[in-house]
């Protein structure tokens, strides 16, 4: 019996530091504690994940640019619109808002400027239906994850343009890009 309380008390000392560091690095945490993250509640756990996951990535592509100075959500729609005029693609966006994410073909047209003939445009569909965003995105996901981008959103949050999530996707696809190429003087973004 005392190692179960024992336990339990221990989980939840952990999930309150994880909470704590959280706040610590600027999160926007309020309402949420320990407790919230032990017992699995979705929705605060995600508000403290999607934040870990957006610091990661968007400091991972501030070390990558060498900047010195944070890299802005600006910067990497600036990236995605140049390298995908670069490759003669038909995609752009405007912001990870654009309702033209939804087909994931700006994605898609990305993974193969990003590595070129790793695409194959005869799988890809029209996106003139929520199945077919939906084939798209997977697809998008499956390639990127294949040519060695950590994508970790969901083919849902492609079709439903969750900004946050839809972020991720084409900064990790930044880092990807950037990572092969550090030392051979590619240009920083913006």
């Amino acid at each position: 019996m005392f190692s179960k309380l024992k336990f339990f008390m221990e989980k939840v000392e952990n999930c309150n530091y994880a909470v704590k560091l959280g706040k610590e690095l600027k999160f926007s945490l309020v309402g949420i504690d320990g407790n919230d993250i032990s017992e699995g509640n979705p929705t605060l756990t995600l508000a403290l994940v999607w934040q870990l996951m957006r610091a990661y990535t968007l400091g991972m592509l501030t070390r990558l640019a060498g900047t010195g100075s944070p890299l802005i959500e600006t910067q990497i729609v600036d990236w995605v619109n140049k390298k995908l005029r670069e490759a003669g693609k038909p995609t752009s966006i405007k912001s990870f808002h654009d309702a033209t994410i939804s087909n994931a073909k700006p994605i898609i047209d990305l993974v193969d400027a990003t590595k070129p003939g790793s695409i194959n445009y005869g799988t890809v569909l029209p996106g003139s239906n929520d199945e077919e965003c939906m084939a798209n995105a997977k697809y998008a996901i499956s390639v990127a994850r294949k040519i060695g981008a950590c994508i970790y959103a969901l083919p849902e949050d492609i079709v439903e343009v969750k900004s946050k999530m839809v972020m991720t996707v084409f900064a990790c696809l930044m880092s990807r890009d950037y990572i092969p190429n550090m030392g051979a003087g590619n240009q920083k973004p913006g």
